[in-house]
């Protein structure tokens, strides 16, 4: 007897988004036909450089910046890297300070445990409650020999959207009143692309980081915005492409896709709308039907990305939630992806102040574009049962 196929309702968007169909469509020449390495001389060598240029500004519109500060890299973790590692080593002379919060993703602190190594003295900002720093606690934590400050704009475990043009525009104004071009500034956008404002001009940001895995686009690329007069020292060696700070034969597919899919993010969030109100009827839901329920990072109707929810359900280890939700076909996360293997706990959620208790219970929803009304349904009919389940076996 044919066994019946299992219907899958992904509810883990922050960790990585499908790969859209028209973006495929757009990649696919450039993996059968379109082959040829951009830096030779022929047909069709140009017509592909010329694919990529056209790309580059595409991403630059994105942006409201122009070509030339567009860097297409190796993913959201290079890029964070490329700019991190590369602002820090070029102007070291003029100081070894960096300042950051304590709930940057991985990549982010990772990079700056290896500048510590490196001789580099790094402060990391508090957060409230709900996961925000203060431009006031930027502006308190410059000193005369700080170079860089990189704070993410939106947090991928809570949600929450840090205030980065109030940050920008205080940097400015400490620019001119000390006239001086430094400090620089920094953000990991890569959970903001999709949905919020990524004018760098409205940010005042000098350096940018997103990748196209969190954007419907393919994994493995990403983008780096510099602004042309920022220096920065490579951290990768080869032929000298992207500038020379991404170098190495370029990933044609990957460009291609990355700026079909930063095409298509005006469509998407015109469906922000709809996945606010799927997400708001989630967390209604649950609060209806399940008791002990806390919300993790800002209110709903605050500054938190639009799908984004993330709850503790006191008393039920999240491990076990996410394996009874999987075997009815529900996928969520506790959290960051690129933390599942370790036994700590979540330092967002332990940033925020959180106990031992709320963090162990914690589950991350986080909805996409193709996420429907008669999911959010199946999840709370489901959902009671199996949070039930999970607090009668930990009795």
């Amino acid at each position: 007897m044919k066994q019946k196929k299992r219907t899958k309702m992904y509810l883990d968007h922050a960790a990585a988004t499908p790969l859209d169909a028209a973006v495929f469509a757009e990649m696919k020449p450039y993996l059968t036909t379109s082959y040829a390495n951009p830096s030779a001389l022929y047909t069709s060598s140009v017509q592909v450089k010329n694919d990529i240029e056209n790309a580059r500004k595409t991403v630059a519109d994105f942006l409201h910046t122009t070509s030339d500060t567009i860097i297409f890299t190796h993913g959201g973790t290079h890029s964070i890297n490329a700019a991190i590692l590369g602002a820090a080593r070029a102007h070291k002379e003029h100081g070894k300070h960096i300042i950051t919060s304590v709930v940057e993703h991985h990549a982010v602190l990772n990079t700056l445990k290896q500048l510590e190594k490196e001789g580099f003295d790094i402060t990391y900002l508090p957060v409230d409650e709900y996961g925000f720093v203060t431009p006031r606690a930027v502006k308190e934590g410059i000193r005369p020999d700080t170079i860089l400050v990189s704070i993410m704009y939106a947090n991928n475990e809570v949600g929450t959207v840090e205030p980065i043009a109030e940050i920008g525009k205080m940097i400015l104004r400490h620019r001119k009143k000390n006239t001086t071009s430094y400090l620089l500034f920094h953000t990991d956008a890569c959970q903001a692309a999709g949905y919020l404002d990524m004018s760098v001009e409205r940010l005042h940001v000098d350096l940018l980081s997103f990748n196209g895995s969190k954007i419907y686009g393919p994994k493995n690329t990403g983008v780096l915005f510099k602004r042309r007069d920022i220096e920065i020292e490579p951290i990768m060696f080869g032929g000298g492409q992207e500038f020379g700070v991404s170098p190495g034969t370029e990933d044609i597919p990957g460009v291609i896709g990355m700026s079909k899919a930063v095409m298509q993010i005006e469509e998407c969030r015109m469906q922000n709308v709809d996945i606010v109100a799927l997400r708001d009827q989630l967390w209604n839901g649950i609060q209806d039907t399940i008791s002990d329920v806390m919300l993790n990072g800002p209110a709903l109707e605050g500054e938190r990305l639009p799908n984004n929810l993330n709850a503790s359900f006191l008393g039920a280890e999240s491990e076990a939630i996410i394996l009874y939700l999987d075997a009815a076909g529900i996928e969520v996360s506790s959290g960051s992806a690129c933390t599942t293997d370790s036994d700590e706990l979540s330092h967002v959620l332990t940033a925020c102040g959180y106990d031992e208790k709320r963090m162990k219970s914690s589950i991350r929803f986080t909805l996409g574009k193709g996420t429907t009304e008669k999911e959010i349904k199946q999840v709370l009919k489901v959902l009671p049962g199996v949070i039930q389940k999970v607090r009668e076996m930990n009795a």
